[in-house]
This record gives C-alpha cells, structure tokens and sequence, in this order.
C-alpha cells in the first residue's frame, strides 16, 4: 500500500483540500495537510479555459510539475484523461507518476461505462503504483439512480480503481449504503448544505474532497475586500503578509494566517 492509499480510511477520512497553484500548494501544506489535490476550475479559470471540456492538458501537468517533488502527496484532477483514448490517458498517467503524483481523479462525464473502465485499466498498466480515484457523474450532473451508480463503480472497480468519488451524493442513508457495499475507498464532495466531516466519518467515507471551494472562496474575498475598499468600509478576514507569500514561491513553508 502506497503512502497516499494508507490515508484513506473509512471511520476517519482524509480531508482533501485542492490548490490552483503554487503558492495554495504550498501555503496548505504549511497548515499540516498531508495531500491535497488540483482542482480542474481553478486551474481552467486561472488561464483562462473552459473547465470539463479537455482544454487544460498542459497547464495541469505544468502545475504537476511544479508540485510534484514538493514536502506532500499530490493527486490531480484530469477531468476525464484530455482524450478518448485509452492509451493516451495512460501515458497522461504515466507522465504525472514521473512528476512525482501519487494520484489522478479520473470523471466519466456520464460517458459509457466501458470507455471509462478501459481509461482506468489503462492507467493502473501505465503507472501502477498511482492512485486511480474513479469519479461518476451520476449525481453530479446526472438524475442520481443509485442502479445506474452502482454498476458503473462496480465496473471501474473490476478496472483496477483504487477508489471511486461520487460528488454531488449528499443523502446520508445512501452514502453510508453505499460505503457498505463497497471494498475500496468511498469520495464524496463536501457540501456546505450536506453531512459534516465528522458525520461523514461516521457513514464510512474514507475521503471528501474540497473541489473548488477554496479556489471560489479565495476569489469572492478578493471581490469582497476590493468592494468594501471602494465603499469605504474596513476589510475583514485574514490576509497573509508579503513576506510570507514570498517565501511560499520559493518553495519554504510556514503559517498563513495573519490579517
């Protein structure tokens, strides 16, 4: 078992924030996260690029690069692999594994089933020590039929998937039914409007993921503390100093968390 798998564990899940770039990697792992992934918004917004649609290859492996020999484990979010062939996703994989990423998030956009098994078989060929997190759609984007859910996790199982994520399940009766059917490591996104992390923990859940929440919360302070700037009113919340951002583009670690 891999250092990255061995955090996954149903009782007392990792929490998986995910940064855009360097300075969010860097500033997270100074708060003591162990992990933390890439979010494919934040990254596709930050150069500019649609989210979901296989626009962000590059920039994704770029951000691989620049943190994957850094002090913490990383996993990244590749949408759906940036191809329909199987092949070219495992390359994709391999290249990450060679970068230094314990992980990769692969969605299957409500696509067939079989496709996105053979993506993952592919993978786990090409880079077998990454950790494969097969995402489904079918609450995310889909009607959420707990049938169609469970025969697509069942197949990218059998593909050789480390673990799967099911964002956009929020019902506690079906993730805790879900987690009790499953022999591999359950993801769930974390919903402002669902369980908390410790009841979570208590359905079984062996990983919940931050998504883009920190990218969009990151934005709308910026938005908030220009507007309160050009309204007159004092900024609230925390900012961190220029010496410290500073230190993070360099690679050196510490608190962020002075106003």
């Amino acid at each position: 078992m891999t250092a990255f798998a061995a955090l996954h564990r149903p009782g007392s899940p990792l929490l998986l924030p995910c940064a855009w770039d360097h300075a969010s990697a860097f500033a997270l792992a100074g708060q003591g996260f162990p992990a933390f992934g890439t979010t494919s918004l934040g990254v596709a917004a930050a150069n500019g690029l649609p989210d979901g649609a296989s626009a962000t290859r590059d920039e994704t492996l770029r951000l691989a690069l620049t943190l994957g020999s850094g002090p913490f484990l990383l996993t990244v979010d590749a949408e759906s692999g940036f191809a329909d062939d199987p092949d070219e996703v495992g390359e994709y994989a391999r290249q990450l594994a060679a970068v230094g990423a314990a992980g990769i998030n692969l969605e299957d956009a409500l696509g067939p089933p079989g496709r996105h098994a053979a993506k993952i078989a592919a993978v786990k060929s090409a880079a077998p020590g990454l950790f494969v997190n097969a995402r489904t759609d079918t609450y995310w984007s889909g009607d959420g039929d707990p049938g169609d859910t469970a025969r697509r996790l069942d197949a990218y199982r059998e593909a050789g998937a480390d673990g799967v994520f099911v964002p956009g399940l929020t019902d506690p009766a079906r993730i805790a039914e879900l987690a009790a059917r499953l022999d591999v490591p359950l993801n769930v996104l974390h919903s402002p409007n669902g369980p908390s992390l410790p009841h979570l923990a208590d359905l079984g859940v062996a990983r919940v993921s931050l998504g883009s929440l920190l990218y969009r919360r990151a934005l709308g302070a910026a938005l908030e503390t220009a507007t309160d700037i050009a309204a007159g009113r004092p900024t609230v919340g925390t900012s961190p100093s220029y010496e410290e951002v500073a230190a993070l583009s360099g690679g050196r670690q510490g608190p962020v968390c002075r106003p």
